[in-house]
């Protein structure tokens, strides 16, 4: 069976359960079209454009 060969504090156990390496917000690029900010490598939701080009069309309001 495994066992702990010592005790592991509370401060190193919290510490590795903690989120502190996650990156707290996506990265987000400007659309080159609209100006809006959207994830990378996705298609933009406002205004559907992806490397340039139409892929998505979408309602205008």
């Amino acid at each position: 069976m495994a066992v702990p060969k010592c005790k592991v504090s509370k401060a190193r156990r919290d510490t590795r359960r903690s989120n502190v390496w996650k990156l707290e917000v996506p990265g987000l690029t400007k659309c080159p079209n609209c100006g809006k900010f959207t994830t990378s490598h996705r298609a933009c939701k406002s205004c559907g454009f992806y490397k340039g080009r139409e892929v998505i069309a979408v309602k205008a309001d």
